[in-house]
């Protein structure tokens, strides 16, 4: 494939039309034109709808342009790294990541890498669902716990586990009776939470008086003393060091691992690899209480 007409299509289907990229980029609008006409002769496809005053990209032509902007993005960027002598992050960077480790720490990450990167646009979007990377354009994904995935590779970045906590006015359940809860999301009547506590495994009965959608909004109801509640550690250290919460034990089951991915067939670019380096920096042993520094009191 003619990787000049490729990279003069993606032109192209990037401004809109052939007279806004030729604007753009200083070139003549006969020439791109040609350029694209003669690849879609390559492939023998259709890649724009041509009308009379629209040009739209055909479901071939959006694929295409999908699959290879960000190809061609990488390959300028290796070129230009190579040819200034270097290896300076540039260019820009898409992070999708959790929304509580967002809300928790990736603000203050954000600020700091920007300050240490000015050359990186750095763009970080909040979602907890399992997004596309390469339909949609994330050089870097942060997750928790998540599925495997032969197309992503990866590493574990940070650790955290679930707690049961509550107010210290609240008093642990006794003979079954159950204890009025704090729940993220929905939870059935009659549902109880396993622990483990320095006597042995125990199991908590709750009742679920509060349902709230974001786990920092647990957090802030269980401080009021209203129900015990089930949170992440690193979410209630500060809380439990001074004694304005305290630990009724460990929820029973795997870890929280937080995971950096990225897709296997992605050349590392300089960006991400200063961004995983900046998180091995700010994390150097991945525990919670690493996370709970960048958590607001």
């Amino acid at each position: 494939m003619d990787l000049l007409a490729l990279a003069d299509f993606n032109l192209v289907a990037r401004h809109g039309g052939f007279g806004k990229a030729s604007r753009a980029a200083g070139r003549p609008k006969a020439t791109l034109s040609r350029r694209v006409a003669e690849l879609e002769a390559s492939l023998d496809l259709r890649l724009f709808e041509r009308g009379a005053r629209v040009l739209k990209l055909t479901e071939e032509g959006r694929t295409l342009f999908e699959r290879t902007g960000q190809l061609l993005t990488e390959l300028d960027e290796t070129v230009a790294a190579i040819a200034s002598g270097g290896h300076t992050p540039r260019g820009s960077l898409r992070i999708s990541a959790p929304l509580l480790f967002s809300q928790t720490a990736m603000g203050r990450l954000a600020a700091g890498f920007a300050l240490k990167y000015p050359e990186v646009r750095l763009e970080v979007t909040t979602e907890d669902r399992p997004v596309d990377m390469i339909e949609e354009a994330y050089d870097l994904v942060i997750r928790v716990n998540p599925e495997p995935d032969e197309n992503l590779v990866g590493r574990v970045f940070l650790h955290d586990r679930l707690v049961v906590v509550a107010s210290p006015d609240l008093t642990p359940p006794e003979n079954g009776s159950a204890v009025p809860a704090v729940v993220r999301g929905s939870v059935h009547q009659g549902e109880a939470w396993d622990v483990t506590t320095p006597t042995g495994i125990s199991r908590i009965a709750v009742n679920p008086i509060l349902s709230l959608s974001s786990l920092i909004m647990v957090r802030d109801a269980v401080r009021m003393g209203v129900g015990a509640g089930r949170l992440p550690v690193s979410l209630v250290s500060h809380d439990l060091a001074a004694g304005t919460l305290v630990h009724w034990g460990d929820v029973e089951g795997p870890d929280i691992a937080l995971w950096t991915l990225y897709p296997t067939r992605r050349l590392l670019s300089a960006r991400v690899s200063a961004f995983l380096d900046f998180l091995r920096e700010a994390f150097p042993h991945g525990t919670p209480d690493e996370l709970a520094a960048y958590v607001g009191r």
